[in-house]
């Protein structure tokens, strides 16, 4: 699996573009501007895009998803309690626990409500990455500041469903460096609070 990242914009919003081989298929995570960047490198590796995943609804992950579906003839996938609130069309919508194949990629989809309420990240199980948007990041966790943003529902997924992901699994987030579980364990604090019933 190759993984290439496009930090855009002053919070350095990560797009990922995922894929096997130059000349193959593509799946793009959360393009969050309108920028030739995304196209330029997927016609540079002459790809095909099978899908666009976003992990939630908020402008730096999502603002150039609409206008990259159209120019890729590709489907836009969100879970429904963000896409209520995105501003563009979503072609599938996800509820959380569903199995995908994409572009020859196996795809868990987790549900991780908290930073917002349809947070989702995606689970490409084997090659031990995950793709977490904002939910977490390598030393700390998404903000619940937001409309629709819940501590007690990032808690929730701190346990449920990040906890028991493996220590080699790499986490992918939507801004700043990638980390192994492992790492995460030992470093990111207010997950290990959050996780444990504390407050970070």
């Amino acid at each position: 699996m190759r993984i290439n990242a496009i930090a855009l914009g002053y919070l350095k919003a990560n797009c990922y573009i995922i894929y096997e081989e130059e000349g193959g298929e593509c799946i793009v995570i959360d393009p969050g501007y309108n920028s030739t960047k995304y196209t330029d490198f997927i016609e540079e590796h002459n790809l095909k895009c099978a899908a666009i995943l976003l992990t939630h609804r908020h402008p730096d992950h999502v603002g150039g998803a609409s206008k990259l579906s159209a120019k890729l003839r590709c489907p836009i996938y969100m879970h429904r309690l963000d896409a209520d609130g995105f501003k563009g069309h979503v072609d599938v919508v996800l509820d959380g626990g569903e199995e995908l194949t994409l572009a020859g990629f196996k795809i868990k989809v987790y549900h991780t409500p908290g930073h917002s309420p349809g947070g989702l990240c995606f689970d490409f199980y084997e090659y031990q990455a995950v793709f977490s948007g904002d939910t977490i990041f390598d030393i700390d966790l998404g903000v619940t500041r937001f409309e629709g943003g819940s501590e007690e529902e990032l808690a929730w997924s701190c346990r449920n469903v990040i906890d028991k992901w493996a220590d080699d699994v790499t986490v992918y987030p939507g801004h700043d460096a990638s980390a192994t579980m492992a790492y995460i364990r030992e470093n990111n604090k207010e997950f290990i609070a959050l996780r444990d019933g504390k407050s970070r």
